[in-house]
């Protein structure tokens, strides 16, 4: 769509703002139809079922809780998942040691393109999930619920820094803190984390969060990338509609298929992570109105350990790493809203 070429990556020419579209014909349309009100009451049931009441049972077990998770992606069709290590020949995944895949006390820097993401991550990792800003080094402990949900609310993160803190302590939606005193709390899980905050039709890779740049020099950083087949269930556009058009490629295909690649692990070396960390008053505490504080501006060390994150998930992806950012697609969100 040329009238918003302005949301293409100069050096790129990505657009990844915009929707994913498939073609289709009048009787594979009646097919979606049909299998979609089918679906739609036993996806709806079970997960009201398992969101209310079995994701909160103190005494269910992390395998049970999985296999609920696998029969909730089940009902929708997503049957296959190709997981792949990167620089792993093919067949040959089950003689890796375990160091090359998530484990507890280690971190997962995931693409972020579809509801389906959250769910896959827990499904397989049971991660404890956190929301990041770009322009932030805190992250705030959020539920599964609200992971998945994040892929299709407007995110607090369109937001300037100030605004999203002070939003996140209002709102009683937890305590921000880092990923080094989230590990420490919890070294018996993995964390999982959206760096680029909002999400992509998966074809680019927007700017990552500093937040990355707390973990601990000798805690693993998993980037790990998510594609679909088909395209189209990747979630750009936010708001009511995009709801609407994802439950309906969601529920309407008779499968998906889902591709996952996890690279090497990589490691915090920056000086910054190794000494003692201390964050200056924010620039609401100060009465300002600034985006950010210093400490979270990345120094030349710290932005290419957050580029050689940026370039492994783009690598398996098959995207393009590009400059746009959460501003441009407020920015995109407002003009797809008038077209």
């Amino acid at each position: 769509m040329e009238k918003f070429s302005q949301f293409r990556d100069r050096g790129s020419g990505i657009s990844p703002f915009l929707p994913v579209t498939t073609e289709s014909s009048l009787p594979a349309t009646l097919f979606h139809a049909v299998l979609f009100l089918f679906r739609l009451p036993i996806f709806l049931a079970y997960s009201t079922a398992y969101f209310l009441v079995l994701h909160h049972l103190p005494f269910l077990p992390t395998v049970l809780r999985k296999l609920l998770l696998w029969s909730l992606l089940a009902i929708p069709g997503v049957w296959w998942a190709d997981l792949q290590l990167d620089g792993v020949k093919r067949g040959s995944l089950s003689q890796q040691p375990r160091s090359r895949v998530p484990q507890p006390r280690s971190i997962i820097a995931a693409n972020f393109t579809s509801p389906i993401d959250a769910l896959y991550l827990a499904a397989v990792f049971d991660p404890i999930f956190v929301a990041s800003h770009p322009a932030s080094r805190k992250v705030r402990q959020i539920s599964l619920l609200s992971a998945i949900l994040a892929a299709l609310s407007p995110p607090a993160q369109l937001t300037p820094l100030a605004e999203w803190e002070k939003k996140t302590q209002a709102g009683g939606g937890g305590e921000l803190t880092d990923l080094r005193a989230l590990l420490a709390r919890h070294p018996d899980r993995v964390v999982a984390v959206f760096p680029e905050c909002g999400t992509t039709n998966g074809r680019g890779i927007l700017p990552l969060s500093p937040c990355l740049l707390t973990a601990p020099a000798e805690n693993a950083i998993f980037p790990l990338s998510m594609r679909y087949t088909p395209p189209d269930v990747t979630t750009p556009v936010l708001g009511f509609k995009g709801w609407a058009g994802f439950v309906w490629k969601l529920l309407g295909r008779p499968t998906h298929s889902v591709r996952v690649r996890i690279a090497e692990a990589v490691y915090n070396t920056t000086v910054a992570t190794n000494g003692d960390f201390h964050y200056p008053p924010s620039p609401s505490e100060e009465g300002g109105g600034g985006e950010g504080r210093g400490e979270d501006l990345p120094t030349r060390e710290e932005q290419q350990l957050l580029d050689r994150i940026g370039e492994a998930l783009a690598r398996l992806g098959r995207a393009k790493r590009v400059g746009l950012t959460l501003k441009e697609k407020k920015e995109f969100l407002a003009a797809w809203a008038k077209r």
